[in-house]
């Protein structure tokens, strides 16, 4: 898990390329690249703008951390409920 946060934190910074938020541009490149495997409309920029709009909590333009970290929240609830056997009602400590 320590692994997945410093990938998750690296690729922030990585395409906020040393600002605090990412500007459309950035976060265009970042869903392209990164999840274009896992998102299908990765590539469709309109699609990228409304998601970054209903991201954009502050309505500042930009993509802060906090708003970033929403995105992987619900990309990873997806994930999780798409595994086969994996109820979203299953503790963790279960198996």
């Amino acid at each position: 898990m320590e692994g997945a946060i410093k990938t998750v934190v690296s690729v922030f910074l990585k395409f906020a390329k040393g600002k605090e938020n990412l500007g459309g541009k950035e976060f265009q490149t970042l869903v392209e690249k990164q999840l274009n495997n896992i998102m299908t409309d990765a590539e469709n920029s309109k699609a990228v703008t409304k998601m970054r709009q209903g991201l954009d909590e502050n309505k500042d333009g930009k993509i802060s951390f906090q708003e970033y970290m929403i995105l992987v929240g619900e990309l990873s609830k997806t994930r999780l409920n798409s595994c086969p056997g994996n109820s979203p009602y299953k503790s963790v400590n279960s198996h």
